[in-house]
């Protein structure tokens, strides 16, 4: 009788165990494994609103707003079927717009001088499909800065070794600074670029005969430039963006406006006129 009242008494202190762990943390049961509730912070001696994860600072929930625009830009089309300009055969097409009905314009970034963090940091959040076209001389040992940008999206086009202007040199000089991009492109980026940019936007036949001896099929020049004080000017034609326009931004003046704060500017001319951002290489 002695033992079974033993037994007795130690079935009821556990019964009286269990419940008393189940009114201190009924939540615990209820809820998913590694989920928050405010009994955790209270375990551990915080309050309810220090304990609750944070959201991170660095991702923003609207990121167009951070680089100072009042809408995303609307998603490109899909790539067309066929390139609207031919990639080979025959003389190389030298291009400053595209023709096409798409309700784009194409962003291209010469030399490569400005090498800004941030920069990178708005063209992935944007999702901007950019063409840069680098110099070596230019971008002197600074091609890390655009291994970043091209992980996030960018492409890399040639602009030449030195940036001379190329029309009148003989064809060997010619060669020279256009293969000379590509070999060093190819060394920095496992690529050679199909696209090319002459300097100053001046060329000549030789230059295209040279280009296409490099493995270049198409020469980029533009309709559009955003120069260094933020002014929008145009090579011809009307002074408005239209879709298919190539635009130009070179690298700025050191008093002058930021590539950052130019391509702000220049996306919000480009929502204005109800357009968006393409890729060019999609098209050429």
């Amino acid at each position: 009788m002695r033992a079974l009242a033993s037994l007795v008494t130690a079935y009821a202190l556990l019964t009286g165990c269990a419940q008393a762990a189940d009114r201190v943390a009924p939540d615990r049961a209820a809820r998913p494994s590694g989920t928050w509730s405010p009994h955790d912070a209270r375990a551990s001696g915080t309050s309810a609103h220090d304990a609750r994860p944070a959201k991170d600072p660095t991702t923003p929930a609207q990121p167009y707003r951070r680089w100072g625009l009042t809408a995303p830009l609307p998603a490109p089309p899909a790539p067309p079927a066929r390139r609207p300009v031919p990639r080979a055969g025959g003389p190389l097409p030298v291009v400053d717009r595209v023709p096409t009905r798409d309700q784009v314009v194409f962003l291209t970034y010469d030399d490569g001088a400005e090498k800004d963090p941030r920069f990178v940091d708005m063209v992935r959040e944007l999702r901007l499909p950019v063409s840069m076209f680098l110099t070596d001389s230019v971008v002197g040992p600074g091609y890390g800065h655009f291994a970043r940008l091209r992980s996030v999206g960018a492409s890399i086009q040639n602009h030449t070794l030195d940036h001379a202007a190329l029309r009148g040199l003989p064809y060997a000089g010619q060669r020279a600074e256009i293969c000379g991009q590509q070999n060093k492109l190819r060394a920095r980026f496992g690529i050679r670029p199909r696209l090319f940019r002459p300097p100053y936007g001046t060329y000549d036949a030789t230059t295209l005969r040279a280009a296409a001896d490099c493995g270049v099929t198409a020469v980029v020049l533009w309709r559009a430039a955003m120069e260094g004080d933020g002014e929008l000017t145009y090579a011809k034609g009307p002074g408005r963006l239209r879709p298919g326009d190539i635009v130009s931004v070179p690298s700025g003046e050191p008093a002058g406006l930021s590539l950052r704060e130019r391509t702000t500017r220049l996306l919000r001319e480009i929502q204005g006129r109800g357009l968006t951002v393409g890729r060019l290489e999609d098209y050429l």
